[in-house]
């Protein structure tokens, strides 16, 4: 048996692992930042607040209150687990899901809206209390 194709197969497979992070960059990410504005003014506004600070005029009747974007906690959060907020609610807050209010690209632009607001930071790190260094 020639051992030929893994000395093809050897350099062809590292120039596609170089390149797939260029490729993962250049991926278009779905939503519409400005129809986004327009739908967050409309739905998130009053307990998010303008700028998404969590201090829209609603917070004042709520028990818990509602996510600052800008926050450590939120930022770190992937599109992902944003959109499935956004879509199903969060447990045990009044924070409750669009799916049946908004289309899947209506949550789409939202979560470009507020990615706009407050961009994504992947190496965001919570405080760390002092009790989980014991």
């Amino acid at each position: 048996m020639s051992n030929r194709p893994h000395r093809v197969l050897g350099p062809l497979g590292f120039i596609l692992m170089m390149s797939w992070p260029i490729l993962a960059l250049s991926q278009e990410v779905p939503g519409n930042p400005q129809n986004g504005k327009i739908l967050f003014e409309k739905h998130c506004v009053q307990c998010h607040g303008e700028k998404g600070a969590g201090d829209g005029p609603d917070t004042k009747f709520l028990t818990v209150r509602p996510a600052n974007f800008h926050s450590l906690e939120s930022r770190s959060k992937t599109d992902w687990e944003l959109m499935t907020v956004i879509t199903f609610g969060a447990a045990f807050s009044p924070m409750h899901g669009w799916s049946d209010r908004l289309t899947e690209d209506e949550r789409w632009d939202v979560l470009r809206y507020i990615r706009l607001l407050a961009p994504f930071n992947p190496v965001a790190q919570l405080p760390v209390s002092p009790e989980r260094h014991g």
